[in-house]
């Protein structure tokens, strides 16, 4: 790997190929793909476990494909894409073509989100206790992604942030994906989010038909 190119952490990595990081570090275990070697020092810390781009169009192809095609047969794959980089296509098998060029462009573009969430999103010395927010306003990020996470609805968010657009909710997905809390993810009212109203819903098939409040 060139000392220029670029590396991504395992939480990165799944945000960007749409894995979830904990099968993004088993097929670290696996060695379905290979770490760059040794620690790599980058803006803001360590990474351990770096991944290269090649690393991300593996991870996608070998979920992608799933349980169409045995493992030998994907690590083969991976050979005859290794061996045609600029190959659009690739047959994996007497009926089973892999669009390589599609999954080069969904990563790509991911890529580019990735960036401008990056770009607009950070820690501001004197902004909500440093907490990450879109530059330029106090809307905390984590917030945002809380309370996606816990159900409500993008026009929700919408009406109680009037700065935030959707373009900024797609960008907070995808940095709350690359740089995931530790430990348990914060309820809402942990977060001092006061629920204004609630309602109750008769679930369907419940023969109390009591209610539930949700």
């Amino acid at each position: 790997m060139g000392t220029h190119a670029r590396i991504y952490t395992p939480a990165e990595a799944a945000a960007v190929s749409g894995i979830g990081i904990k099968a993004v570090h088993n097929a670290i275990d696996k060695r379905i793909v290979d770490t760059v070697t040794g620690a790599v020092r980058r803006a803001g810390g360590t990474v351990r476990r770096a991944l290269t781009g090649d690393d991300l169009l593996r991870l996608k192809l070998w979920y992608g494909v799933g349980a169409t095609l045995p493992a030998d047969r994907r690590r083969r794959l991976f050979e005859e894409i290794k061996a045609a980089p600029t190959a659009k296509t690739v047959r994996a098998d007497d009926l089973l073509i892999i669009d390589v060029a599609e999954a080069r462009k969904q990563l790509k573009a991911r890529i580019v989100d990735l960036d401008e969430a990056e770009t607009a999103i950070g820690r501001v010395k004197g902004v909500m206790g440093g907490e990450p927010v879109f530059k330029g306003t106090r809307i905390p990020v984590r917030m945002i992604t809380t309370m996606l996470a816990q159900g409500t609805g993008e026009a929700e968010v919408l009406e109680g942030y009037p700065k935030l657009t959707s373009r900024m909710i797609e960008l907070a997905r995808i940095w709350g994906a690359a740089h995931p809390t530790r430990g348990r993810p914060k309820k809402l009212s942990e977060r001092g989010v006061k629920i204004k109203s609630s309602k109750r819903m008769v679930l369907k098939g419940d023969p109390s038909q009591s209610g539930r409040r949700v």
